[in-house]
């Protein structure tokens, strides 16, 4: 990032929902997709890695500022429609089709948008899914999440998250001691806390069935940390089979947090699989 400076601007979805998006570097379209709790900032140490020879295209999901925070719920087909507009942005700037990127919540929807939209893909790629976390069993814990946003409790709201997520205790314990002595932004976790309240709207119209992706047929990369609690390792084995022409790459010693702690190892897979691809 130090030697490319990152510029933002708008995108407006087919619904007119207004996008921020942050664009760094210069080469072949890659479209960054963060997770839940996330913004512009998610992809930012692999972005830095990666400008020399890509040009990166970092949206704000709908619901996470400083993109629109629209009133209603929201659903998967809704930010499918966005990341089509960002593509759609970053192919015509470019004139060749996308490489998509996804990680956590992200990574979810961008096979959500690599299942729809195929044709406007050059490949997928995304970091542990969490498609265990769907469906009816998601609909109490956004009950629980909504009552605890509304009374500004955001204890609760962590603990929802945690079990959203399945962390066990003692990943939880390292979480909240890493905490401790971090004074958050308050503009910032509003934010996250708001977008986390629809993403889980999302979830809770989703569904389990991880069969339906084998559907894709655009070249995909499925990265994954070794270290990260079950039920993720299962869930993306489970995935690996049902897309059996992917590749895989699993990282020793990283868990679900490798694009902030190790985001070299995440920046030097895409740069293996996209050169590839253009072998």
């Amino acid at each position: 990032m130090n030697r490319h400076r990152s510029r933002d601007q708008h995108v407006v979805s087919a619904d007119g929902t207004r996008l921020v998006v942050r664009r760094v570097g210069s080469g072949d379209p890659v479209v960054l997709i963060h997770g839940s709790g996330g913004g512009l900032h998610s992809w930012a140490g692999v972005a830095a890695l990666l400008a020399d020879d890509y040009e990166l295209w970092m949206p704000a999901r709908r619901g996470y500022g400083p993109s629109e925070v629209l009133s209603g719920r929201k659903s998967f087909d809704d930010e499918v429609q966005d990341m089509l507009a960002v593509m759609e942005a970053a192919s015509e700037a470019s004139g060749t089709p996308v490489h998509l990127v996804g990680a956590s919540y992200g990574a979810t929807l961008a096979l959500h948008t690599a299942a729809t939209h195929p044709r406007t893909l050059r490949s997928l790629a995304i970091f542990e899914a969490p498609l265990f976390a769907a469906g009816p069993t998601i609909v109490p814990l956004l009950d629980r999440y909504r009552a605890a946003f509304e009374r500004n409790d955001h204890r609760e709201m962590t603990t929802v998250l945690n079990e959203v997520a399945r962390a066990p205790a003692e990943i939880v314990a390292v979480l909240a001691a890493a905490a401790e002595n971090q004074t958050p932004d308050p503009v910032e976790a509003r934010r996250s806390a708001i977008g986390w309240l629809h993403d889980l709207e999302a979830l809770t119209q989703d569904s389990t069935d991880i069969t339906r992706w084998s559907s894709i047929s655009v070249p995909t990369l499925l990265m994954r940390g070794a270290d990260t609690w079950e039920p993720m390792p299962s869930t993306m084995d489970a995935l690996a089979k049902a897309m059996p022409q992917a590749r895989h790459v699993i990282w020793q010693g990283q868990s679900h947090f490798v694009t902030m702690t190790a985001p070299d190892l995440i920046a030097g897979a895409l740069r293996h699989f996209f050169m590839e691809l253009s072998a």
